[in-house]
């Protein structure tokens, strides 16, 4: 069975998705889409979750995970969790360290079927440049998330 719950949120209205035992995705909902929710405790925890991360009151989440990819996706989106928060990554040495390239792990990142909680946005391109953005309305939305955690880009 699938739930899911919306959340009104600083970077856009999210829809949290879960199969009863897990998170497995957070994306923006688009504005036509139907606001009632079929929730449960996972989909409840993860909105207290992510509205205490919202208000600077949460620095790492704690919440079942099942985001569905590739073995080589979930190594990327495992990397991308324990980058800290107020912390960045860059896709080459993401890329280093896993035996690939920057173009895959950017692939990998931008198939992050749980944002903001796999914190893709904190990965940067060489030199810390912004690098690329899927969710909300793209740089904008990297650039609020990563200036509510205190990082300063170049």
């Amino acid at each position: 069975m699938t739930f899911c719950c919306y959340m009104a949120s600083p970077v856009g209205r999210l829809a949290l998705e879960a199969d009863g035992e897990a998170l497995t995705g957070v994306r923006w909902a688009s504005n036509g889409e139907a606001t009632s929710d079929k929730s449960s405790p996972v989909l409840e925890e993860a909105r207290r979750q992510l509205e205490r991360y919202f208000a600077g009151r949460l620095r790492s989440f704690d919440l079942p995970l099942a985001g569905r990819g590739t073995d080589f996706q979930k190594s990327v989106w495992n990397m991308m969790r324990e980058i800290p928060y107020g912390g960045t990554a860059t896709y080459g040495g993401m890329a280093m360290a896993l035996g690939s390239g920057p173009r895959a792990v950017g692939m990998a990142c931008g198939r992050n079927p749980l944002p903001i909680i796999v914190p893709c946005h904190r990965v940067l391109g060489s030199g810390g440049r912004e690098g690329g953005f899927s969710g909300g309305q793209g740089l904008p939305t990297k650039r609020k998330l990563l200036a509510l955690e205190g990082v300063v880009l170049l």
